[in-house]
């Protein structure tokens, strides 16, 4: 075991994946000459040359949609938007070229293809600039959605998806790339749509996803401290979510509070709550409970911002609730 930061994490696997396979290249703005904006590809452009790490212009739809055609005809690219943000420009290309190719060809091609980049909240960024989209491309068919949340998970999820022939989006947080966590020596790769107990526990069960584990680890920590014994699952993968995991968990402890900072209508924590209900009805001994950002696009203001997001407190409070204290 080694310590790395998330984005040294990122740059091993894209970098271990190009040297096994020279069909794979990187694609998207800055992440060349400036060693990525996020410093994710740095010495990238030095090892494999302007051929496989390729600068583009600022113009998100044309570098998406070329990267789909050569995906189509035998490639593996590997597109970074600066953040997710950004994607809004390319969403047609994502959605009504990539996710839908092989439904639409009956299977004569496949979209091998990675999307990757920062989503969610990063410090004073306003409300262009700090959107969770996890729910908008897990809502679509043909996408398989990965949001890790430590160096480890980031490493191993990313090869997996560059191996996969499905196209992946795989979601990052700008306030991540710093940290640091141990992973393997070696060679390793983590299945996609397997989600992890990150603590065992038997009176509440907290799910999240993301940089949002910070919080749940953070409250399940505190929460240990009033006897109250959280059992904290990392969904790691939103689509598909391994929702035996939850199902089991909550069998186990009989409540469920969901972590999630996107907008609450139309959010992974929505479906999450859905099939729990669906499927462990009668476990349940109090309604699901989601801690969730504001329904309201970001401000800039810091004071706004700790309002909006989830917090630790927060979510003991969503705990005390469902278990009735």
């Amino acid at each position: 075991m080694r310590e790395v930061q998330f984005r040294e994490a990122l740059r091993e696997a894209m970098s271990e994946e190009m040297r096994r396979d020279e069909n794979i290249f990187l694609m998207g703005e800055e992440v060349a000459e400036y060693n990525g904006a996020y410093k994710a590809s740095q010495g990238m452009l030095e090892e494999f040359g302007p051929r496989r790490v390729i600068d583009t212009p600022i113009a998100e739809l044309g570098f998406a949609g070329i990267g789909i055609g050569a995906a189509m005809n035998g490639l593996r690219p590997i597109i970074e938007f600066m953040t997710f943000n950004f994607s809004l420009v390319a969403i047609d290309q994502v959605i009504n070229g990539a996710a839908k190719m092989m439904s639409m060809s009956g299977g004569q091609f496949t979209v091998p293809i990675v999307f990757r980049g920062p989503t969610g909240s990063a410090g004073m960024l306003s409300s262009q600039h700090s959107q969770a989209f996890e729910s908008w491309y897990a809502n679509c068919p043909g996408l398989k959605v990965i949001v890790p949340s430590n160096p480890a998970d980031a490493k191993g999820l990313l090869k997996s998806c560059i191996r996969d022939n499905d196209p992946c989006i795989f979601m990052e947080s700008e306030q991540m790339y710093g940290d640091k966590g141990m992973i393997p020596d070696g060679e390793y790769i983590i299945p996609i749509g397997v989600a992890e107990i990150k603590k065992a526990g038997t009176d509440v069960t907290i799910v999240s996803f993301g940089k949002m584990m910070k919080i749940a680890l953070k409250a399940a920590e505190e929460l240990a401290g009033e006897n109250i014994n959280a059992e904290v699952i990392d969904l790691r993968t939103v689509r598909p979510i391994d929702y035996k995991t939850i199902i089991e968990s909550v069998k186990k402890t009989n409540r469920l509070v969901i972590v999630e900072e996107s907008w609450p209508l139309g959010s992974i924590a929505t479906e999450v709550a859905f099939k729990v209900q669906k499927e462990a009805f009668d476990y349940l001994d109090a309604p699901v409970k989601r801690v969730m950002g504001g329904d309201v696009p970001l401000p800039y203001a810091p004071t706004l911002i700790e309002a909006y997001l989830p917090n630790p407190a927060r979510v003991i409070k969503a705990v005390r609730e469902a278990m009735y204290l």
